[in-house]
């Protein structure tokens, strides 16, 4: 893809992150989107072939640079407490970030039919194989005890994700990010990380 069409087909993206946080996706008209975007209703159906394929790729591209993010920073941590304390970091802040994403990602997408949930698995995939790389590193270097890494993944992954829903939903204004260090904590617990003697 081109410069020019890369920057207008982030910007149809970024109207579109904008318009189903705003009206919902089911409520939401492709117009909406070119109106926010800048762009003749047209125009998005040279880069989408439906409202549904602008919903899986807003969740393909936002959430692959994420994932690829924190992998980034993933190999820099030289612990599985470092490397938790990344994932529960990057999540949160992510989101409180990027709150209209975090709505797209917590509310939209769950109602969304099979068409739309079978293309974004391979990229939910990926974050699902970065959480279970940490802990097969922590079991594999003596920091973790022999668990079943697919168990604590769902652990981890569901605790962020209800989290974040929670936060999204919550009738009062709070941060997000106020959740990290008790979450890390909990995350430590069950792992047991806390029974291993600090050096």
């Amino acid at each position: 893809m081109d410069v020019q069409r890369e920057v207008k087909f982030q910007r149809i993206l970024d109207a579109a992150i904008e318009a189903f946080a705003e009206s919902g996706f089911h409520q939401c008209q492709v117009n909406k989107i070119a109106r926010l975007a800048g762009v003749a209703d047209g125009t998005i159906y040279l880069y989408f072939k439906s409202k549904e394929d602008i919903l899986i790729k807003v969740f393909q591209d936002r959430m692959g640079k994420f994932i690829a993010g924190m992998s980034r920073e993933l190999s820099r941590c030289k612990t599985t407490e470092e490397r938790l304390e990344t994932i529960v970091r990057t999540h949160f802040s992510y989101m409180e970030e990027n709150r209209t994403i975090a709505i797209v990602t917590q509310l939209e997408l769950r109602q969304s039919d099979r068409r739309v949930r079978l293309p974004i698995n391979s990229t939910v995939s990926d974050y699902f194989n970065l959480i279970e790389g940490v802990i097969k590193q922590g079991i594999d270097c003596g920091e973790v005890p022999e668990i079943d890494t697919r168990i604590a993944r769902q652990m981890i992954f569901g605790s962020l994700d209800e989290a974040t829903t929670d936060w999204v939903m919550a009738r009062s204004p709070r941060t997000l990010t106020s959740g990290i260090k008790p979450m890390l904590a909990l995350f430590e617990g069950a792992l047991r990380l806390s029974e291993k003697p600090k050096l």
